[in-house]
């Protein structure tokens, strides 16, 4: 099929003439067929770089044209910033929805394509976003993470509430291949497209001894450095190709890095740039380490580095100037990052409890995916390598021939449903325990599974225990959310970190240690792995502020807890980055993470402080600050100005000049000289409006004392240096 047939607005016509896009993959003909056009629900089964965007794209820019408008699902933040950056610039209005967890962001309604998470979406739901009832399109991106034990339950709800509420939807979902499709298809009413067509030949095999091994081919390499996987670096740079190393944690990926610079010795004014660049953004051992890899034109990829400096990488690979990337699996199920070869070289995982476990298969077929860059390989590789010779074929039954992992529903779990169905009475799609029943019999789960009993239980078990924590009541048949039930919905929080919080705010012992280790102890926090040189400082941090914990446990997440507290402890101190990652073995992107999820915890815990413990009000509002802004309690009233943050905050109060009264006292140029011409002209008329403010007559300041007004949420900015 051409896309000069396709019924299509001409400007993205021509914007993918422009681009050398004449004729579509045979999947992507396969969707048109099946009645893509025709507002036909479809499910796209098929293999990584053939050509799924495109397919999305042009059924959402049809809608638009024909009145509709459209949500775009994807799995990950960095996800949703790329599809943004996809989908801008061809005459449609394109909205990005990643932010805060408690706000309807109706603003978002002005836009023909909006862009969000599947977390964000359910935020979205459960706080009534009204342009939700005008979505006409629904895609889902990656739509096999349904069966992902940690998002799984998440995502299926939301595309049940959109289809409960949106009837007349079309929906195309979009996934790697899985084991059954024909199980997601049959829920979701729609055409099922699988294929394994690829517009690069994926070649898999498997590397031992001075070759790969192939079906029925081996070819062989190579080897100048005693080490497999740098043999095949550099077999792949030699034919003019890109790397990807996936390795199993952090520090392999580090290591790798390391050893790969040194073995490629690239230099280039590019790479001194991106190194830079790299070296700016992250100021820890890590980021240093980073930033001299890549001046020798390799990379290491994980979490726990700054936003900024994955972004550097992922421009560096992309632009061709980075000829390797070792990273730990996130790469492969998040950003568009194609190379000529991707070698797994770490096929097994550590899990807490059971130990090293290998990846699952659809893991590794998304690894394998990245394999090719369409238009610029003749082929993409992807190897495994095997340790001994008897590893060679097992290697290919457990992974290159295995079949995907069958994906199954997550909403049976009790945790799962206590947030879920709470979000369905308190958002009015059931008001009866029948009609939570009858919506819960649409789920996916439900289709799945022939007897409902368990689901049955489940549910009867939950509303129980919803009751019980006073976030719903009972009268007669009907069931309606009381004011901490619908609070905890729209705040985003699981019921359970709610009661948590509930409870220790009214244990009116507060210390700020305490709060933010309580909080770090909520279901809904990511925490800090505890190694085991920790346990040293954690034992004695519990022999000498034990008072000032709110809960008592003994359960490794308790420690795990009290880990993550002091790392947030010492950002709210102003202890360095740097001087964190050192003393806790963490990365500037952990840092970075635990303060982002207590930015919300913290909003959160203030709003329910308001309502039912406004003893601690004025506590609450400061230790929010303190953790949005990494500062001393000292810095609050500087901070409260736009344009100050920790930096400028304590240079300013190092100079003596310590609240905005003290701004407007001392001599403009010495507030330049701290701040700079342009900010310190701002920040001056925002002290200046403040004391003009404060010495207004009294009689005026009278008669608004009895204005009610609306308690309003802290700012959530960021302020990571300057």
């Amino acid at each position: 099929m051409k896309i000069h047939e396709m019924p299509i607005p001409n400007h993205l016509r021509e914007a993918y003439l422009k681009n050398g896009i004449e004729e579509l993959y045979p999947p992507q003909a396969e969707c048109v067929t099946a009645g893509l056009f025709d507002r036909k629900n479809i499910l796209a089964a098929i293999p990584t770089a053939s050509g799924k965007t495109l397919i999305a794209e042009m059924a959402m820019q049809k809608e638009i044209s024909e009145g509709g408008k459209c949500l775009y699902i994807v799995p990950l933040k960095a996800l949703a910033s790329e599809k943004y950056e996809d989908f801008s610039g061809k005459s449609v209005k394109v909205g990005i929805a990643t932010g805060d967890p408690d706000q309807r962001d109706e603003y978002l309604g002005r836009y023909d394509i909006i862009v969000a998470t599947s977390e964000k979406t359910d935020s979205l739901i459960r706080n009534k976003a009204g342009w939700l009832k005008s979505i006409s399109l629904l895609v889902v991106d990656e739509i096999h993470l349904i069966g992902d034990d940690s998002r799984g339950g998440t995502l299926e709800m939301v595309i049940a509430q959109l289809r409960f509420q949106n009837p007349d939807m079309q929906i195309i979902g979009l996934s790697a291949t899985m084991g059954n499709p024909e199980s997601l298809a049959k829920w979701l009413d729609a055409a099922l497209i699988t294929s394994e067509w690829r517009p690069v030949d994926l070649r898999e095999g498997v590397y031992y001894n001075g070759a790969i091994h192939f079906h029925g081919t081996e070819r062989l390499l190579e080897t100048p450095k005693k080490d497999d996987d740098l043999n095949l670096l550099l077999d792949t740079v030699n034919e003019g190709g890109q790397c990807l190393v996936f390795v199993s944690s952090r520090r392999s990926a580090e290591a790798y890095a390391k050893r790969a610079a040194v073995t490629l010795k690239k230099s280039s004014d590019a790479l001194d740039e991106l190194a830079k660049r790299i070296a700016k953004a992250d100021t820890t051992a890590s980021g240093k380490n980073l930033a001299l890899a890549v001046k020798s034109g390799a990379a290491f990829h994980h979490a726990g580095l700054p936003r900024e400096a994955r972004s550097a990488v992922e421009e560096g690979f992309r632009n061709g100037d980075i000829l390797c990337i070792s990273s730990t699996p996130t790469l492969a199920a998040g950003l568009n990052l194609p190379a000529r070869r991707v070698i797994i070289r770490d096929y097994q995982r550590y899990e807490r409890g059971t130990g090293m476990n290998p990846i699952p298969v659809l893991e590794y077929r998304q690894m394998a995916g990245r394999a090719g860059r369409p238009r610029l390989d003749p082929y993409g590789e992807a190897v495994l390598i095997a340790k001994e010779q008897r590893d060679v074929d097992r290697l290919f039954e457990e992974f290159i021939d295995a079949p995907a992992e069958d994906i199954t529903s997550q909403c049976q779990k009790e945790n799962e449903l206590r947030s879920h169905l709470l979000a369905l009475i308190t958002s009015g799609f059931a008001q009866t325990a029948d009609e939570v029943r009858g919506f819960m019999e649409k789920s996916f789960y439900a289709s799945q599974k022939s007897v409902h009993r368990r689901l049955d239980k489940n549910i009867e078990k939950t509303l129980a225990y919803l009751e019980k924590s006073g976030m719903i009541e009972k009268e007669g048949d009907g069931i309606h959310g009381t004011l901490f039930g619908a609070l905890t919905s729209r705040l985003y929080l699981d019921p359970e970190s709610a009661m948590m919080i509930k409870e220790g705010i009214a244990a009116k012992n507060f210390t700020a240690f305490g709060m933010l280790h309580l909080l770090c102890m909520t279901p809904d926090m990511f925490r800090f792995y505890l190694k085991a040189s920790d346990e040293k400082f954690v034992d004695k941090i519990l022999k000498e502020r034990s008072d000032e914990l709110l809960l008592e446990d003994i359960s490794e997440e308790f420690f795990a807890a009290i880990k993550t507290a002091l790392v947030a402890e010492e950002w709210i101190s102003e202890i360095s980055e740097d001087s964190i990652c050192e003393r806790f073995g963490v990365g500037a992107g952990d840092i970075h993470a635990v303060v982002e999820n207590l930015r919300w915890l913290m909003h959160a815990a203030g709003r329910i402080c308001h309502e039912f413990a406004s003893c601690c009000d004025s506590e609450m509002q400061d230790l929010e600050l303190r953790v949005n802004h990494g500062v001393k309690e000292e810095l609050l009233p500087l901070i409260s100005l736009k344009g100050i943050g920790r930096v400028r905050a304590r240079r300013l109060f190092d100079r003596g000049i310590t609240n905005p009264e003290g701004l407007m006292a001392a001599e403009e140029h010495e507030v330049v000289s701290i701040l700079g011409a342009t900010i310190a002209k701002n920040v001056l008329e925002q002290a200046g409006r403040r004391s003009a403010k404060k010495s207004r007559p009294d009689r005026e300041e009278e008669e608004r004392e009895d204005v009610p007004t609306e308690k309003k949420p802290q700012a959530t900015l960021f302020d990571f240096g300057e």
